[in-house]
């Protein structure tokens, strides 16, 4: 590692980013440096603007990861480097943005009912009935529930936030029924070491292998992943009537904007909108002509 690659990881160290996060810059500065062929402190706007362009046209990568590229790029130069004037030379892509899928309470039913073992069963329990976030169930402790007041406990969460769940009583009974069976000791959902199962965080291919097995199970067509449980969480719990302050810190949203798109998703809501159609009168269909003209046959 380069001198100034230490320097760029000591600041994303003092800055407590995660260490996903500071590998994840530290290897979009490695791609850019290579594609440059020179010293980054070299680097100009003209180079920048090219490795732009070739992430987006010759590697084809989706704009979520070339977000991140830029991301790196810009706390190098503008954090590290100071070059702040280097800051308008590295926009961020445009990105289409899609509502996220929801199931319904009948597909969750027959997801949780598709999983394969009671490992994989409480996995899809846990994560529906509470909403956390995939890198939160990989590091819940079994010390992290609490029966007595009836809350799991989510330590070090996004942003380095901890956040009290409710827990209900039948995703209490679920893991109750799991501890008897694997009887974890620091590791809610203990994984692997070559076959074994050993004290340590679960792997996220494990818990994104559950959802996928489960949803093709139980016949689901929509493209379900580990999130899309937690999407569903939030929405039913918007149309059950809980607002959108308490919805935003059960997921631990910092902005209150991230959790308005559930406004998008729950029917509920949708359909008490106002329907404008009903309160005009127009009409019948019996005096309108139904002939139409048919296209003329083009000559060979």
């Amino acid at each position: 590692m380069t001198t100034l690659m230490e320097r760029m990881r000591e600041e994303l160290v003092r800055r407590c980013f995660s260490p996903t996060t500071i590998w994840s810059y530290l290897h979009a500065v490695k791609v850019f440096q290579e594609s440059i062929g020179k010293p980054l402190e070299d680097a100009g706007p003209d180079d920048i603007r090219r490795h732009h362009v070739q992430l987006l046209e010759d590697r084809k990568l989706a704009k979520g990861t070339v977000v991140i590229h830029i991301c790196a790029l810009r706390f190098l130069y503008v954090r590290v480097l100071k070059r702040r004037e280097m800051k308008e030379d590295l926009p961020y892509p445009k990105c289409r943005k899609r509502l996220p899928a929801v199931l319904s309470k009948e597909e969750v039913g027959q997801l949780i009912d598709s999983a394969k073992n009671l490992y994989h069963r409480t996995l899809l329990i846990t994560l529906y009935g509470t909403g956390v976030r995939r890198s939160e169930l990989q590091r819940l402790k079994v010390c992290n529930i609490d029966s007595q007041r009836m809350i799991l406990r989510v330590e070090d969460g996004k942003g380095g936030v901890d956040r009290d769940l409710p827990l209900s009583p039948q995703l209490l009974a679920a893991l109750r029924e799991y501890w008897r069976w694997m009887r974890p000791k620091t590791y809610l959902f203990p994984g692997t070491v070559n076959g074994w199962r050993a004290d340590k965080p679960i792997t996220s291919k494990v818990i994104w292998e559950a959802v996928r097995e489960a949803a093709l199970k139980a016949g689901i067509r929509k493209r379900v992943s580990p999130h899309t449980l937690r999407h569903t969480y939030a929405t039913h719990l918007l149309e059950e009537g809980a607002d959108l302050r308490t919805i935003q810190f059960l997921l631990g949203h910092a902005d209150l904007s991230h959790t308005t798109v559930y406004l998008h998703l729950s029917q509920k809501h949708l359909q008490a909108a106002p329907n404008l159609l009903e309160q005009i009168q127009v009409s019948g269909t019996d005096r309108l002509k139904r002939s139409r003209k048919l296209c003329k046959p083009t000559s060979a």
